[in-house]
């Protein structure tokens, strides 16, 4: 199945907006196909982006060609972001309606960037979603490879991982300039990557890689604005023990996070539980996103580090506690957890999502669901 044939969940939206994603999500395939007469721009053109760069009036001209009310694509703005400028210009004096995609936020955030005044909505594309894929969705498949659109139709998948990451050494951070110390960067890269779905500790990372703590809290801030990693805050509902405050560290797709280990081999029993929680946590800030499902997601856990709640999802006042468990049986101590948080207030459900296939309500009150029935949940936005 090639990625054009695949529908999105995304919805288009009727007004300009920001398209974010990392490369290879398929931003361009989405647009091309939901707004076939935008005119398009592509600063990935090098001789047009030199051409802008040197006289940027060329991209005004352009623009004023169009019909008021038309649309225009601008295709990775993060490129040349003093061109937003003119968007916002364009967009009050002439009526036109952009899209505008990116793969980096980092150089929108810095440096007084225009954002259009809030005139523009924020959109995201996400790696290919269970509802997306149909029955071509494979859950082993996905912890292997992940489900990148650029990965996911490529004939050779883990050829395809292996050049993605050192295209996004070479491309996002090299060729952007990003960080001056590119071996710094990509020693840190693999050590990242062991942290997926763990609590960020700072010092050890910065251990590891034999860089400076400062050095990597600065590339930890890069893999979020490159859209390649996102933190988890801790939730501290002070339950008569002391909690844990360090966030927990999620890759957007389990193939970046083996590809960037260097660990593409048969998926091992071991990851497996790791690379579900994370690939779990991507699908519940999408849906946060696209369907309002929710309002804010943390993860809970006492400091001692004895038990922990992978998901706490709040609604108004009200809250669903979310444990993701890789096994197909439970056992006393995959609950403790959600055991401990039952005393919470505010809490209403609490759940564990398991690779059983069985749904289960336990004595504590507690529901068990198969990853399948979770996954139909999530869909019809009755979780």
């Amino acid at each position: 199945m090639v990625a054009d044939m695949i529908a999105r969940q995304l919805s288009a939206p009727n007004q300009s907006f920001f398209l974010f994603g990392i490369r290879g999500t398929g931003k361009s395939t989405w647009v091309r196909a939901q707004y076939p007469k935008a005119y398009r721009i592509d600063l990935l053109d090098e001789s047009l982006y030199q051409a802008y760069l040197a006289r940027i009036s060329l991209f005004a001209d352009e623009l004023r060609a169009l019909e008021a009310g038309s649309w225009a694509f601008v295709d990775e703005i993060q490129r040349l972001p003093s061109l937003l400028n003119e968007v916002h210009r364009f967009l009050e004096e002439r009526r036109l309606k952009f899209i505008l995609t990116g793969s980096s936020a980092r150089k929108l955030r810095r440096g007084g960037v225009n954002l259009l005044g809030g005139r523009a909505l924020r959109r995201t594309m996400y790696p290919f979603t269970p509802l997306e894929l149909g029955r071509d969705f494979d859950i082993t498949e996905v912890l292997t490879h992940g489900s990148l659109p650029l990965i996911w139709t490529s004939p050779d998948r883990k050829e395809a991982l292996e050049a993605y990451v050192q295209l996004y050494l070479k491309e996002e951070i090299q060729a952007e300039a990003i960080v001056r110390n590119l071996p710094g960067f990509a020693r840190f890269l693999p050590i990242a990557a062991l942290f997926h779905a763990q609590t960020l500790n700072i010092s050890s990372l910065a251990r590891d890689a034999g860089v400076s703590r400062t050095t990597v809290s600065g590339y930890i801030e890069i893999l979020e604005d490159t859209l390649v990693a996102f933190r988890l805050p801790a939730f501290e509902g002070k339950l008569r023990v002391r909690e844990r405050k360090h966030p927990k560290l999620y890759w957007i797709d389990p193939g970046l996070v083996r590809a960037a280990r260097k660990s593409l081999d048969a998926l091992s029993r071991e990851e497996a539980g790791p690379l579900l929680e994370g690939w779990v946590a991507v699908l519940l800030r999408m849906h946060c996103e696209y369907d309002g499902l929710f309002d804010e997601m943390h993860y809970w856990a006492p400091a001692d580090g004895a038990l922990e709640v992978d998901f706490l999802l709040s609604r108004g006042k009200e809250f669903l506690a979310l444990e993701v468990k890789n096994g197909e049986s439970l056992q006393p101590q995959h609950l403790r957890g959600l055991h401990a948080i039952s005393d919470l207030k505010g809490v209403k459900r609490r759940m564990v999502v398991y690779r059983g296939a069985k749904r289960l309500r336990l004595e504590d009150g507690i529901e068990a669901l198969p990853l399948e029935t979770f996954i139909e949940l999530l869909r019809d936005g009755k979780l």
